[in-house]
Parts: structure tokens; C-alpha cells; sequence
């Protein structure tokens, strides 16, 4: 019986290293290859004997082969990329071999440029993904790279590709500008299981734009968009085309509906002489040549993803793209069927009226003081005559601090939030609660961690569930006398925080900043930061603004310069559309940062002076971090103090300035901690 066993165990170990030892080619291109030999999906099945609907199955990663239909299916798609390339090299093709698409990218016809060593594929092995720009081309499912910059520079059009090489481009109108991205190797494969490819993004330079004959700004300055009526417009949606509801901008979308179970075809736009690379966060070095532009945007796509709108649109498309709200599954006739990916947001869901944006329709009507207002804080106090002994202040500025607040936090997912009475307060159920917290006394040198004035508050009001457990946690009895709860809950934005995490340390890691510095180090490594590499640091900057804006994306507003009040707007249809789930991350990010003042105020006995979001001044001797920041005898920061580094969660420095500077904004009743970066002469 134990031989029979252990045969059995062998055999499966033996079947899952056969697996292993045939990798198969990327979801995307295994539809290609085949369309690519004119076969059908009925022939391929009839030679692997399975059925058609397996084989569709496999193509679209709904399920993977095994065994030896896995062995036969990698020989098939190898024995057809051999021909391909045969063909594609000059060599006969084989009699059922079609001709190569004339679309298909040339080889670059002079050896790739040299690439920037600001932007050379360094740490972002760290994001757990191997970097496209880094393979060789003509390697992977999307051997062009996530994207091409095109360019006009002589009578026709260029591709610039990601890893520096250049591609001929015969388009010379924009719909054959989308055939041909389709046939290019252009795109990126999926950032989780279960998620869809990234299509190509094509990027039009100002000559590229003047090439294909679009209009060189736009007219529409309200809309940002060419109407619906253009001839360009019109062009695209006769080709079988069609736009989201942006229609043709700076950055369009564009696709084509699905005709087959699985296949989509999308292809996003960006037009650089419309303002795509100029607003909405981004602000990479102004006259990058379309080669380094290339490599500067997919640095981002190869760390982030890739790039489809302004920097917030990212940090949202990045949260669906890292939780699919789909997966396969087995339906009742024992078919693969597309089914709700646990832990992912599946569909829009309407607000607790408390959490409803003020011109949501739940708005209407409500009293302003029965809206929930979690929001960061802006506070500033005069100073003690204990603190004019001090003759500096000093900015400390958390990094990531929202996205750090988001790392592992509880939110509603798919269920709408249940109305409770009189409930017991339960710090695991994400929720908004209706409570009195205005009886808890703490010291007013610190700002009140329960309102974004740092005031204490004075009546009951609605607080996100962080809010009250941090009350508890300071040893206030907490009564509720009403809630919204979300029992369905779950780390929804963990895997969104990790991805940007390390986007944003292998980008640091660049410019000389690492995790093991100590404080002195770190801070002397911050100080010679904008001397460094313009694109690396606009790289930065735009990872920064990724991860802030898609928080802020979570309870966007309207845009539409003619709504009517109180009428929804086209993000409502969304499910990332959720105002508790940015009210939880800014709560548990404001609650973070006063543990962290409390702490530091044990180490070293200092009052924060001004809070402004994640900005805190404290008065200093010195005009340098070290002098506020507690540390060890090693140099290295106070675990649960504010602490300096290049962690998210961590701070760095953010201003230094006299302490009369202080005394003169507070008198001019501003908050200093605004301020204190732009005037800084550390």
C-alpha cells in the first residue's frame, strides 16, 4: 500500500515538473499565434483531441492546460512561432502560413541608442515582476514593450519603444495608428491572476499630432475633447471603433467591443501637444526627445503600470488591475463562466447618506454637520513661553502616508452598509458610527486626533471606524447610538500599497536613497536629492501623486461644467467610487500620525507646533531634522516615533525656519506648516 502511495505521489510530482519545464507562451499571444497560421480553434482542438470551448479556455486564461495536452499545446504554439519567424526572416513560409501583417513593425534600422542612466531597469525586480524594458525585444508575450512614443522626425512616422530601440511606423492616418498598435507587439501582461493584459499605449508627439493631420490644440477648452462630430471622430467610429465617455482628449481610450468570448481589443491614446503629459501629475523634464520620453513612461508602466490617464486615474486603474473583479468559474452546466474574484469590488455601490459627497442626491437636504468629515488635518497653535527658547522650527513630512495608512486596513467590500442602532463598537467592522466623543480630555498642545481642525470636537458627529478604535485605544468609553456597517469587509488596497511601495523605493533606491541608511545618512543622502537626475526625480514625483491621487479618486466629484445640483455624475457607476473607503485610509492615517507625535513626545518632550495633512512642525535648537527626530545610541530612529527614512510610514524633512518665521505666519493666521517647504533655506 505505501509503494502505491508513494508511485501515486511521484507520478504527480513528475506531471507538475513536466508543467514547469513547458512554459507557455502569454495569454494575449496565444490567440495570436494561432490567427497568425490561419487556424481555427475547432482544428486546433481536433488535434489536441479536447474540445473547442477548452481551447478558447486556454487562450484567454480562464484555465490552464495540463499534463500532456500542456506538453502538446507549448509543442503546437512553439512549432508555429518557428514558422512565424521563418517567415519573417525571408525564408520560405510553409504553404498554410499566411503572409506577414503589413502592419507588422520593421526591425530597428540603426543600433538602439544608448539608454539614460537615470532610467536603467534597476530595482524594479523588487515589484515582483520582471521589467519589459528590460528583455530583449522580440522576447515575451508583447515583444515591443508596454508602449510607443510616436514621432514624425523626417517624412514618416517613428515608434520609440521602452527599451531604446525604433520601429517603423507606415500608419499615416490615426485609425491606421490603432490597426497597426494591434499587430506591434505593444502591451503588458497582467498585474494579478485573473487580470486582463494592458493594451498598447501609443503616445503622439507635437509632430506625430501635425503628421496625421489632427488638430494641434484643442478648441474645447471646458470639454478637453474633440466633439463627437470632428472627422477624425467620426473616422475611428466608422472603422468599428468606439471612445468612453472622455471621447477624444488628451488621453482617449478606444476600443472595440467584444465580438468573441474573451478577445478585446483597447488601445489608449495620448496626445502630448493636448496637455496628456503636461497636467493631472505628471511633469516629466520639459523637451525629453520621443526616445527618452519613451523610456521615462515605461520606467513608470514597468514599475506602476501602464500610464492611461492623469496620475489619480492611474492610482485607480491600479486597484482594479491588482484586484480583478472577475475570475473564472465552473458554472452548473460545467462550463467556464466569468465569476465575482473574492476580495476584489465588484460592482458600484451607493454611500451611507453621512459618507454621500455634498453634491451627491443624499445630499439633498442634509444638514452639513451630519456629513462625515474624515479628512486630513490643518491645525496650528501659538507658541508657549516654555518653546521661544527654541530659535528653530522644522518640518517633518510622513512618506506615503496615506498609501502607508492603507497597508493591510480593513474596508467594506460588496454589501451595502447596514443601518444599526445602538450598536456595540466593534473595531473590526468597517463602518461609519454616530458617537459623542467631545467628554475625552486631552492635552490641547496636541491636535485633537478626532477632526481635521485638531479642535476637539464639541457635539456627537459620525467618525470612521479607525476614528473610534483610537479613542479606545486612549482609554475613552465609546457609546454609538447609530451606524452604517460593512460586515462583508476585507484588505481590499493591501496588494495597491505593496505595488506602489516598492515603485517608489526601486525609484529612491535610484537616486541613492535606501532602507538601511541611518538618519544622519538618509537626511544627507534627502538634502542632495534635487541635484539629482531631473527624470528620475519626476518619476518620483509622479509614483507620489499615483499613490495620493487614487485615495482622492475614491470620493471624486463632478466635473461637468453644466450638472445640475444634486444630479449623478459618471464616476457614481463605478465600484472604486467609494467615499468610506477614503474615509477609513485618511481616519486611520490621521490617527497613525498622533500615535507617532505621542511617542515622540515621550522621547523627547517636544509639542508638535502646526499639522497640515502629513506635514508636522516642531520647534528644534538646530535647523536640521536630527534635532527633532529621536534616536538610538546607533542613529537610528525610535520605533513608533517619528522616525527618519525612506520607508513609507517614515519621515523625511520637509523645511527648516526661524522661530520669529513661525510666530509671524501664526499672527498672520497662517498655517506655517504650508508654508514651510517654499520658504525653506535649509
Amino acid at each position: 500500500m505505501e509503494d502505491d502511495q508513494t508511485a501515486e505521489l511521484f507520478a504527480r510530482v513528475d506531471a507538475l515538473l513536466a508543467q514547469t519545464a513547458a512554459p507557455l507562451p502569454g495569454v494575449s499571444e496565444r490567440q495570436r499565434i494561432r490567427r497568425s497560421a490561419n487556424l481555427s480553434v475547432q482544428q486546433i482542438a481536433a488535434a489536441l483531441q479536447t474540445s473547442p470551448d477548452l481551447i478558447e479556455a486556454w487562450e484567454t486564461g480562464l484555465v490552464e492546460p495540463t499534463g500532456p495536452q500542456r506538453t502538446a499545446y507549448v509543442r503546437l504554439l512553439d512549432g508555429l512561432l518557428a514558422q512565424e519567424s521563418a517567415r519573417q526572416q525571408g525564408a520560405p513560409a510553409p504553404p498554410t502560413g499566411p503572409a506577414a501583417h503589413p502592419y507588422k513593425p520593421a526591425p530597428p534600422t540603426a543600433p538602439a541608442p544608448a539608454p539614460a542612466p537615470a532610467l536603467r531597469p534597476t530595482p524594479a525586480a523588487r515589484a515582483g515582476r520582471a521589467s519589459s524594458a528590460s528583455s530583449p525585444s522580440g522576447s515575451g508575450p508583447f515583444p515591443a514593450g508596454p508602449l510607443a512614443v510616436l514621432a514624425a522626425p523626417d517624412t514618416e512616422l517613428t515608434a520609440y519603444l521602452a527599451d531604446g530601440t525604433t520601429h517603423n511606423c507606415p500608419a499615416t492616418t490615426i485609425v491606421e495608428v490603432l490597426h497597426w498598435a494591434l499587430t506591434a507587439g505593444i502591451g503588458q501582461p497582467p498585474l494579478a491572476k485573473h487580470g486582463r493584459p494592458a493594451g498598447p499605449l501609443i503616445v503622439l508627439t507635437p509632430s506625430a499630432t501635425d503628421y496625421l493631420g489632427l488638430p494641434p490644440k484643442l478648441e474645447d477648452r471646458a470639454a478637453l475633447r474633440l466633439p463627437h462630430d470632428h472627422p477624425w471622430c467620426a473616422a475611428i467610429t466608422a472603422d468599428g471603433w468606439k471612445f468612453t465617455h472622455n471621447g477624444f482628449g488628451p488621453w482617449a481610450r478606444i476600443y472595440r467591443p467584444i465580438k468573441e468570448k474573451g478577445h478585446r481589443q483597447s488601445i489608449q491614446l495620448a496626445v502630448t501637444s493636448w496637455g496628456a503629459l503636461t497636467t493631472g501629475g505628471w511633469s516629466p523634464p520639459t523637451g525629453l526627445p520621443p526616445g527618452q520620453l519613451a523610456r521615462w513612461l515605461g520606467t513608470y508602466a514597468n514599475r506602476v503600470l501602464t500610464p492611461c490617464g492623469s496620475t489619480a486615474v492611474c492610482g485607480q486603474e491600479l486597484m482594479t488591475a491588482l484586484r480583478p473583479p472577475t475570475r473564472p468559474v465552473r458554472s452548473d452546466s460545467n462550463k467556464w463562466v466569468s465569476g465575482d474574484n473574492p476580495g476584489a469590488l465588484w460592482h458600484p455601490l451607493p454611500p451611507a447618506p453621512p459618507e454621500a459627497h455634498d453634491a451627491h442626491p443624499l445630499a439633498q437636504g442634509r444638514d452639513p454637520a451630519d456629513a462625515l468629515n474624515e479628512e486630513a488635518w490643518d491645525w496650528y497653535r501659538p507658541i508657549t513661553t516654555e518653546e521661544t527658547a527654541y530659535p528653530h522650527v522644522i518640518g517633518l513630512d510622513i512618506n506615503l502616508a496615506f498609501a502607508a495608512a492603507a497597508n493591510s486596513l480593513a474596508v467594506g467590500l460588496n454589501t451595502p452598509p447596514e443601518h444599526v442602532t445602538h450598536p456595540a463598537f466593534d473595531k473590526k467592522i468597517p463602518g461609519t458610527w454616530y458617537c459623542d466623543l467631545s467628554h475625552i480630555a486631552l492635552d490641547p498642545r496636541l491636535p485633537s486626533p478626532f477632526t481635521p481642525t485638531g479642535q476637539p470636537p464639541d457635539r456627537p458627529a459620525w467618525y470612521a471606524t479607525p476614528t473610534l478604535a483610537y479613542a479606545v485605544e486612549l482609554g475613552a468609553a465609546v457609546h454609538p447610538t447609530e451606524a452604517y456597517l460593512r460586515y462583508d469587509s476585507g484588505r481590499y488596497l493591501t496588494p495597491w500599497y505593496r505595488h506602489l511601495r516598492d515603485a517608489y523605493l526601486a525609484t529612491m533606491s535610484d537616486l541613492g536613497v535606501t532602507p538601511d541608511m541611518t538618519q544622519a545618512d538618509f537626511l544627507h543622502a534627502m538634502r542632495a536629492l534635487p541635484e539629482q537626475d531631473p527624470a528620475l526625480l519626476s518619476l518620483l514625483a509622479a509614483i507620489k501623486t499615483t499613490a495620493k491621487g487614487g485615495i482622492g479618486k475614491l470620493r471624486a466629484g463632478p466635473h461637468g461644467p453644466h450638472r445640475a445640483p444634486f444630479e449623478p455624475w459618471p464616476a457614481l457607476n463605478t465600484p472604486t467610487w467609494r467615499p468610506d473607503i477614503r474615509a477609513t485610509v485618511i481616519a486611520r492615517a490621521r490617527t497613525d500620525m498622533h500615535r507617532k507625535m505621542r511617542r515622540t513626545l515621550e522621547a523627547t518632550g517636544r509639542y508638535p507646533l502646526a499639522v497640515l495633512s502629513d506635514c508636522v512642525l516642531y520647534p528644534a535648537h538646530h535647523p536640521t531634522a536630527l534635532d527633532a527626530a529621536p534616536s538610538d545610541a546607533d542613529g537610528n530612529g525610535l520605533s513608533g516615533a517619528l522616525r527618519l527614512g525612506v520607508n513609507p510610514g517614515y519621515a523625511k524633512e520637509e523645511g527648516a525656519q526661524a522661530l520669529r518665521w513661525y510666530r509671524q505666519m501664526h499672527d498672520d493666521g497662517l498655517n506655517p506648516a504650508r508654508y514651510i517647504k517654499s520658504t525653506s533655506t535649509a
